[in-house]
């Protein structure tokens, strides 16, 4: 193998010097020779925007795997089993981003009426962490184990060791906060409401 100039060697010779030794220019060769084929998967995959970003992720995975290649495998099949990881984390990320932008809509007072486009992008995306992290702890758990993780009230209180009253209490004061942090003009002059009645569908 090293009898062979690194630019000539194959993708699998390649990635068992990246695996064996950390070498950064067969790490680079092979970055080179399959981004273009990477974001042709993404876009094939319905990737309307970020096909980089998905890249990125694709490639830095493959550096923190590099362990698990084995030489029998193709590199090509362990590059897109990862890709498709990647994009399948992604889709999971949109759904938990459409199902708080739901909640949002669902509050019944008119503050909560027009939530942000789910398909606002990456810079929606970084608003929305950044809401996130403001939030209290204690509001900011209900959201991530409602939402995020899809888990009825019942069993976010029997996480928490709440009643469930404070969890619904939480969820709309969260959703208030975040609304106010996203959307702070739509907020600003609308009046206090009480807790959300009824239960999460």
């Amino acid at each position: 193998m090293d009898s062979v100039p690194i630019d000539q060697m194959n993708d699998a010779d390649l990635m068992l010097r990246v695996r064996g030794h950390d070498d950064e220019a067969a790490f680079g060769l092979l970055v080179s020779r399959h981004q273009k084929p990477l974001l042709n998967f993404f876009a094939r995959s319905g990737v309307q925007y970020d096909s980089e970003d998905l890249v990125q992720q694709t490639f830095l995975r493959l550096y923190r795997y590099r362990q698990r290649y084995v030489a029998t495998a193709k590199f090509t099949t362990f590059l897109f089993l990862l890709a498709r990881q990647v994009w399948i984390d992604e889709l999971r990320r949109r759904q938990r981003r459409e199902r708080l932008a739901e909640s949002l809509a669902a509050e019944p007072h008119e503050e909560f009426a027009a939530p942000a486009d789910p398909s606002a992008g990456a810079q929606g995306d970084l608003d929305l962490a950044r809401a996130l992290a403001a939030l209290p702890e204690g509001l900011r758990q209900v959201v991530e184990l409602a939402v995020y993780q899809d888990l009825p009230y019942a069993e976010v209180a029997g996480i928490l060791g709440i009643p469930v009253g404070t969890v619904k209490s939480r969820m709309f004061n969260a959703l208030a906060k975040l609304r106010a942090l996203l959307e702070p003009e739509a907020t600003a002059a609308a009046p206090h409401q009480g807790p959300a009645k009824g239960d999460r569908p």
